[in-house]
């Protein structure tokens, strides 16, 4: 059997405020479309499923993240995700320069969730608190010299 990642979903409160976050980070917009009927019930398992989504790609197209902003039923608002919760946890980005990529997430009023880290002189890291509360972490490789 041969497996492949196709995407990351996400359901987000609001679409656009997640795809301007998302883009503005350096992912590209591929595709938008609204779903329901009984192939999107009997997929999703969720009587009468109505939803926006938006599909968006990383550059290079290694991976990429499809947001629902549902319309039926109603979204059912929760606490945001710990860290240390059981179940989806974070989606993780490398970037190649965290503080540029940190001033457009605070420009959509996102911020670390306490600050960032280095680790062991591999990386430097940081979990930020995005769009409806989805994790993003954000990873920036350090060069050694």
């Amino acid at each position: 059997m041969v497996i492949k990642l196709e995407n990351v979903g996400i359901a987000v409160r609001d679409i656009e405020a997640a795809i301007s976050f998302f883009t503005d980070l350096g992912l590209t917009l591929v595709g938008r479309d609204t779903v329901s009927g009984e192939w999107a019930e009997t997929a999703v398992g969720l009587d009468g499923n109505h939803a926006r989504i938006a599909l968006l790609q990383t550059p290079g197209g290694q991976g990429s993240l499809e947001l629902f902003e549902y319309i039926h039923p109603d979204a059912i608002e929760t606490e945001p995700t710990l860290p240390n919760e059981i179940g989806m946890h974070r989606v993780a980005f490398s970037v190649d320069d965290i503080d540029e990529a940190l001033a457009i997430a605070a420009k959509h009023g996102c911020h670390p969730l306490r600050g960032v880290a280095t680790y062991e002189d591999v990386y430097k890291l940081t979990y930020v608190r995005g769009p409806s509360g989805i994790i993003v972490m954000l990873a920036q490789e350090l060069k050694k010299s």
